[in-house]
């Protein structure tokens, strides 16, 4: 499979055995190259999967999930999941290396997703043992007198768990880390682009002794793998981050399953004038370009109270213009490669679409091969895609505004959303704004990217297709089972 040496960079053979179907790694006739966007340089050629891989690997999970399901009892499961959690800890730096050089995204980010992916397996460990049922009231209408009763929570059997290449270790992890815990089986399809991380996270699952067939793994291109993996009559629930596109096709193919789905977002923060100004930028800085703006949840569109937005802005572009870019792999850097040139190129363009119709550059704008620089924008139209649709890049828009109900109004206008932001030392404009935002999140005096694995996680509006968050996912991954007796009888 994939191996290291000793500065954690991944060793590759020609086609990798990236298809683990019945806990054995398989290669396939086809491979498709993982790249280093920063320098070119092919990482791995994992192998392509084909129908028959798909049907082979959701049979196995469904022999696995029946075989097991009674036979692997919480306590179990919940050991598996924190000897995982411990290998990823010791192995932090391993993963980190992958994920960088795989994403683009810099090391001191890719460090900080390892150590949270270790975190989001340790909670999946601990909700393990917490999934509880209640007693009902059988008494509460006519008739129930002599009735008692209970539900419980059973697992769904197959879950079918598509990841996106932005988070590609922690987010495997909040998809697998909770169906294990909930007791099914799950068939895993990593992001094309980025598989690197979420096969090793496997491999710790494997290593920490999950029986065969609970996981089973299918690498290749999403286009060639979705309808025949989502529309299997076996796959109990279908979960799914990515594109607002993706999820549509996903609806669509499906058939009569679950589907919990988190499809992006645009992410708005107000900036009132009575804020603490040099955190708030720090915040907002760190919130934009963190994993290069690569961020469901990152900052895009900035509304500042007009009495400072002159500051804000000339405080922001002058600390956004000091972020530096280049490789990766390099501790002083903060904006990595995007995950290609092509998405760079976009990004570009839509800069420059904006840019003709007169929006102003303040800071950044320039792109090198997939590195695209930190950049910041003010006069951008309100029909420009860098306003209407999600950047999923490092680039930040800034809006002055005066009034409280049409800047609120301006925050919400995006028909998907996850998380909003305000900075504010008023507690009544605060708590105003957590009521009056549209969003499934506000973060108050935080930016928009602030996620703790814990809380419940997922879209608003257009977007709301269930959560994740570990304890909140492990709901969407069951189903209750009702138990009445008749004391008459």
């Amino acid at each position: 499979m994939i191996s290291s040496t000793k500065d954690q960079q991944p060793v590759m053979t020609k086609i990798s055995k990236t298809i683990l179907i019945d806990g054995v790694w398989e290669a396939a006739d086809s491979g498709l190259a993982v790249i280093n966007s920063f320098n070119n340089e092919v990482l791995a050629t994992i192998s392509c999967a084909d129908e028959k891989h798909i049907k082979r690997a959701i049979s196995s999970a469904k022999n696995a999930f029946e075989t097991h399901r009674r036979s692997l009892p919480a306590h179990k499961r919940a050991d598996i999941l924190r000897k995982c959690s411990d290998i990823l800890k010791e192995r932090a730096e391993e993963f980190a290396m992958t994920i960088a050089l795989e994403t683009g995204k810099p090391i001191i980010a890719s460090r900080k997703e390892a150590i949270r992916a270790a975190n989001t397996m340790q909670l999946a460990a601990e909700e393990a043992t917490r999934i509880n049922g209640e007693t009902i009231a059988f008494d509460s209408f006519p008739g129930g007198e002599n009735r008692t009763g209970y539900y419980i929570h059973e697992p769904l059997g197959v879950i079918l768990a598509i990841t996106p290449y932005n988070d590609p270790l922690n987010l495997a992890a909040h998809k697998v880390g909770p169906a294990l815990a909930a007791g099914s089986a799950v068939v895993l399809k990593p992001a094309q682009q980025a598989p690197l991380s979420a096969l090793k996270l496997v491999e710790a699952l494997i290593e920490s002794g999950l029986p065969k067939g609970l996981i089973n793994v299918l690498t290749g291109r999403g286009r060639d793998l979705g309808t025949g993996m989502v529309s299997h009559r076996d796959v109990a629930m279908v979960t799914y981050t990515g594109s607002e596109a993706g999820g549509e096709i996903i609806s669509r193919d499906a058939g009569i399953k679950k589907l919990c789905m988190e499809l992006g977002a645009n992410s708005p923060v107000i900036v009132m004038d009575d804020c603490d100004l040099e955190k708030t930028v720090e915040a907002c800085v760190s919130g934009s370009y963190w994993a290069v703006g690569q961020n469901c949840i990152g900052v895009q569109r900035i509304y500042i109270q007009k009495g400072i937005y002159e500051k804000f802005k000339t405080l922001f572009a002058k600390k956004t213009s000091q972020l530096t870019a280049g490789d990766q792999t390099d501790p002083d850097i903060d904006i990595g490669p995007m995950i290609n040139e092509k998405e760079a190129m976009r990004v570009e363009e839509w800069v420059n679409e904006a840019v003709v119709a007169n929006a102003v550059v303040l800071a950044g704008g320039k792109r090198e091969g997939a590195v695209y620089q930190a950049t910041v924008l003010e006069n951008v139209g309100a029909d420009a895609k860098l306003v209407c649709q999600e950047a999923f890049g490092p680039v930040v828009s800034l809006f002055p505004f005066t009034n409280y109900d049409s800047v609120i109004k301006l925050a919400n206008a995006p028909d998907y959303s996850i998380h909003a932001a305000i900075f504010t030392s008023n507690l009544t404009t605060a708590m105003k704004a957590a009521r009056d935002l549209d969003v499934s999140g506000v973060m108050i005096n935080d930016s928009t990217d602030y996620r703790l694995d814990a809380m419940p996680f997922g879209g608003a509006k257009r977007g709301s297709m269930g959560r994740e968050g570990v304890k909140f996912a492990i709901r969407e991954m069951v189903q209750t089972k009702m138990v009445c007796m008749n004391l008459d009888l």
